[in-house]
């Protein structure tokens, strides 16, 4: 998919970029890489893995090459041009704040479901839901998909897998639907689909928080 161009890659833009490659191979390269993520990436609360600073550093670690590359490329697409009209440190704020709230979305969801196990089998068959990381930008990156399709509802994007174009506003509402779906039925197990909507969700408010302040105009 792809957005319109821009001449050159913003500043923070291109530094998420670059801790997130350094990220990967940290953890892929280092001999204690296992440990950087069971440090690092997001744990459920009830889990004796978590701790409260994994909201921000999950964000920066990837599961292989191809996740990196699939949130780098979306980031890249569609970060550069909110990062040249929010400003770099109101776009680092959006980014954050969509990454912090995918965070806590998808951290209430897996408590909701550890208690559920808990109760429906017991201890023993709930355990397993304590040891199962969530890393990525995705959370983040979901958020600023929403932010171009409500900043830009009707530039048209071209989506490769199915190639067909569809403008922001409708490629937004599609996604964010099909999130929901995902997310409700279990269809894409092992797949942070609450994450996702808990980006766009924090990104959409905190949007419309701009607006009344006067700070951003849509």
């Amino acid at each position: 998919m792809y957005a319109y161009r821009q001449p050159s890659t913003p500043p923070v833009v291109k530094n998420i970029i670059i801790a997130n490659c350094v990220a990967l191979l940290a953890t892929t390269l280092l001999p204690f890489g296992d440990e950087l993520l069971a440090r690092f990436a997001l744990f459920n609360i009830e889990s004796p893995f978590f701790h409260s600073y994994q909201i921000f550093t999950y964000m920066f670690l990837h599961g292989g090459i191809s996740h990196l590359f699939f949130n780098m490329f979306a980031l890249w697409m569609f970060g550069r041009q909110l990062e040249y009209e929010l400003g770099s440190q109101r776009f680092f704020t959006y980014y954050m704040v969509c990454g912090v709230g995918a965070a806590l979305l998808q951290m209430g969801v897996g408590y909701a479901e550890y208690q559920h196990a808990v109760a429906a089998g017991g201890m023993q068959s709930a355990m397993h839901l304590l040891y199962v990381p969530t890393v990525g930008a995705s959370g983040a990156v979901f958020g600023l998909l929403l932010a171009f399709g409500v900043l830009h509802p009707n530039n048209v994007i071209m989506l490769i897998f199915p190639p067909i174009a569809l403008k922001a506003k409708w490629f937004v509402l599609i996604y964010g639907l099909l999130e929901l779906f995902f997310g409700l039925s279990g269809y894409q197990s092992g797949v942070a689909h609450f994450a996702h909507l808990g980006g766009m969700l924090w990104g959409l408010g905190l949007l419309y928080w701009w607006r009344k302040q006067r700070k951003i105009f849509f």
